[in-house]
């Protein structure tokens, strides 16, 4: 991990404009990252980020806590990499009422840190943020298959019903269909319930 991706906003832009031009005891995350070896790259808003993060192993955010959230999202959906907050004395500050925010993040860098600190903030970030994305496939899979359970189980209950047969007559009977037709079970069931609600609706239109 060589390149690095640092975000300002608004409000540590002005800090960033104005602490290039004077030496400073709490220095920029670019001027740390670049002493510590790192390839650094800077960008000030969506557009510019967007641009840069293909070439970037991590993001290092210099802005406050609560605009974290919504830069994250942008950010991961263009590409995966490991998101750390850069924790100096003016995005503590602005931070303060946002400590409580449930936040995407894998790490804090602070301006006191030195090379090898910041190599195993990195390193920890990484194996933080791939994980996490390992937990959100494995949730997103867990969704789905209790969503296709879901209609499965209505579709059960339908065939059931106008079929009169018991539960495990209607898994056959969806089954086999699913395999006469080459479609997945699910899709299978939720055509049958779609077209049972529509001569459902039907039904009672014409009742009315």
């Amino acid at each position: 991990m060589r390149s690095l991706l640092v975000i300002h906003d608004q409000a540590t832009r002005s800090e960033s404009e104005r602490k290039s031009a004077q030496p400073c005891d709490n220095p920029l995350p670019e001027s740390v990252l670049r002493s510590c070896g790192y390839s650094v790259a800077i960008a000030y808003n969506e557009i510019q980020a967007k641009s840069l993060i293909r070439d970037s192993d991590a993001t290092v955010l210099h802005l406050p806590v609560s605009d974290i959230r919504s830069w994250g999202t942008s950010l991961l959906s263009w590409k995966l990499v490991p998101l750390l907050w850069w924790c100096s004395d003016s995005t503590a500050t602005l931070s303060v009422d946002a400590c409580e925010d449930n936040v995407m993040i894998d790490g804090i860098l602070t301006p006191l840190m030195g090379a090898q600190e910041v190599h195993w903030a990195l390193h920890f970030g990484a194996k933080q943020c791939f994980e996490r994305q390992q937990w959100q496939n494995e949730r997103t899979q867990l969704l789905s298959r209790i969503e296709e359970r879901k209609w499965i189980d209505m579709a059960k209950g339908i065939l059931c019903e106008i079929k009169h047969i018991s539960e495990s007559e209607a898994y056959d009977l969806l089954r086999k269909q699913a395999m006469n037709e080459r479609k997945r079970l699910v899709d299978v069931a939720t055509s049958i319930v779609n077209v049972y609600r529509l001569l459902q609706e039907q039904k009672q239109k014409g009742a009315k």
